[in-house]
């Protein structure tokens, strides 16, 4: 009954609005889009982003070496609009560890957040690295292992991440990492990779984070950060302010399976990453007219939001088939209509085809 409470009290008119009002995106899915040669293999895909000319960058938790614990699970693949292979990007790169997210700047540089070596990669358009940011634990030290998640956590470091989940810009080319499952800050650096600040921690009050997942940027400048495991979208300037929140209540049909593993027991107490409408990934459209999409773990569904948190639409649910989702870890929206969907469970990107409505 508290989290009942809490819920409500925490929503606009507009939010409580949601839960009769919104209505079911239809959608279509290209069947066989990407073209992969016959000898290279998707993993788990983490993250996938589109640049000027088309062309779709996936990020994969494919080209596994290693021990069956711990082993090194990232590779970058270049694909052209029209979903054929073009080349790998960054082969054997030395911070290749875990992928998590890639997205694509203004001007077509490659951007890559890994949570297994702590790291943010820049990659030129020509697939050269341009900056570092972080620091992968050094294999020669006795002490490199697995992060920890101690009580209270350990101070943050600058410059260093833990657990790096994703990345955004703003108009200045400033960049908006979130740092991401231990630090659960954001961090903000500029346009020639100087730190200037970072702000939030573990917590469940406004600015406060549990696992900053994913991050996006509007043309205001405004920063949207998916604080998964508190089960909202918060909102800032781009000074770290906090603006607003935005909660998600559409309601789950009683009978939806999960992708994976057993039904989650609602209301879900504590961490809320598997609470329907907790977002896994988000994505903002280009301008002039912008809406925010976002994804959930359970029951595996796309919302459609305007930016000030109208949810416009909804559509999908989890599953193995087209149109089925199995845990959407990131979106790319390069227009209002078109979606590329990154899912770990199915080891895929889906291209979604919108069908015009609100």
């Amino acid at each position: 009954m508290r989290y009942l409470i809490l819920l409500v009290g925490l929503l606009t008119p507009s939010l409580l609005a949601q839960r009769t009002q919104v209505p079911e995106i239809r959608y279509q899915s290209v069947p066989g889009f990407l073209k992969l040669p016959p000898d290279i293999y998707l993993g788990e895909v983490a993250g996938v982003a589109v640049n000027s000319k088309g062309h779709v960058f996936v990020l994969s938790r494919g080209n596994s070496t290693g021990p069956a614990y711990g082993a090194s699970a990232a590779q970058l693949l270049e694909f052209d609009a029209g979903g054929k292979f073009l080349r790998e990007v960054g082969h054997n790169l030395y911070a290749w560890s875990f992928a998590h997210s890639v997205k694509v700047d203004k001007e077509d540089n490659i951007w890559v957040a890994d949570k297994g070596s702590d790291m943010v990669i820049k990659f030129t358009p020509e697939g050269r690295v341009a900056m570092v940011f972080g620091r992968k634990q050094e294999a020669s030290d006795e002490a490199t292992e697995p992060l920890k998640h101690p009580k209270p956590p350990l101070p943050p470091v600058d410059g260093m991440f833990r657990q790096v989940t994703d990345m955004d810009w703003d108009s200045a080319g400033n960049t908006y990492i979130s740092d991401g499952y231990i630090n659960s800050r954001i961090a903000k650096v500029d346009n020639k990779g100087n730190w200037i600040k970072s702000w939030g921690g573990p917590g469940g009050q406004p600015g406060q984070f549990n696992v900053p997942h994913s991050i996006a940027v509007d043309a205001e400048d405004h920063v949207y950060v998916a604080d998964r495991g508190n089960r909202r979208i918060q909102v800032f300037d781009s000074d770290g302010k906090f603006l607003r929140q935005i909660v998600i209540d559409v309601p789950a049909d009683p009978n939806a399976r999960p992708a994976i593993g057993n039904k989650p027991e609602l209301p879900i107490a504590g961490a809320q990453t598997m609470a329907p409408g907790a977002p896994w990934a988000i994505c903002i459209t280009p301008p002039p007219h912008q809406v925010l999409y976002s994804s959930d773990g359970y029951p595996g569904r796309i919302y459609k939001i305007s930016l000030d948190g109208e949810v416009l639409g909804v559509m999908g649910e989890s599953g193995k088939q087209l149109k089925q989702f199995g845990w959407i870890h990131e979106i790319a929206c390069p227009s209002e209509n078109v979606l590329f969907i990154g899912e770990l469970l199915n080891w895929r990107v889906q291209k979604l085809i919108l069908e015009p409505g609100r």
